[in-house]
C-alpha cells in the first residue's frame, strides 16, 4: 500500500506520523510530498522511503497513493500560510485514495463536535487508522 504524506511549513506533523508508522512493520511504503524542502527533509529524515517536493511533486504523486494523510488544511486551496495551492487541493479532494485528515484547529479550519485532543493524540488515532486499512490490505 501507498501512503502520501503532505505537510508544509517545518514538516512536523508528517515527521511525526512517518516515525510512528515506521515503528511498525505493517507499513512498506511512504512517500514524503512536502509543499517545501525543509517538510519533505523531515520526513525523509524520520524514515519516509521516498520524497518529493512542491506543487506537480504532489499533483502528480496524489493519484497514485491508496492513503494520503496529513491535515485538514491540505484540502483548503490557500491554506497552510499559502503553501496549498488551489492545484494541490484540487489533486488531493480529487484523488481516489482515503483520505485521512488530521483536524489541526488553525487556518480557520474547525470542526464542530470534535473533541479537543492534543494534537499528538490525534496523530496517534490516524496512525492506527492507517495500519488497520493496511492490514486489511
Amino acid at each position: 500500500m501507498k501512503i502520501g504524506i503532505v505537510d508544509g511549513q517545518g514538516g512536523g506533523i508528517g515527521r511525526t506520523i512517518v516515525e510512528k508508522l515506521r515503528k511498525s512493520a505493517v507499513i512498506t511504503e511512504v512517500i514524503a510530498l512536502g509543499t517545501n524542502s525543509t517538510a519533505t527533509m523531515s520526513m525523509l529524515k524520520a524514515g519516509a522511503s521516498a520524497g518529493a517536493t512542491g506543487e506537480n511533486a504532489i499533483v502528480v504523486n496524489a493519484k497514485k497513493m491508496d492513503i494520503i494523510v496529513g491535515p485538514m488544511a491540505i484540502l483548503v486551496a490557500n491554506a497552510m500560510m499559502g503553501e496549498i495551492t488551489p492545484k494541490i487541493a484540487e489533486a488531493i479532494g480529487d484523488s481516489r485514495a482515503i483520505k485521512l485528515l488530521i483536524p489541526v484547529n488553525r487556518c480557520g479550519l474547525m470542526i464542530p463536535g470534535l473533541p479537543e485532543l492534543k494534537l499528538n493524540d490525534w496523530i496517534d488515532y490516524t496512525v492506527n487508522e492507517i495500519l488497520n486499512r493496511c492490514q486489511e490490505g
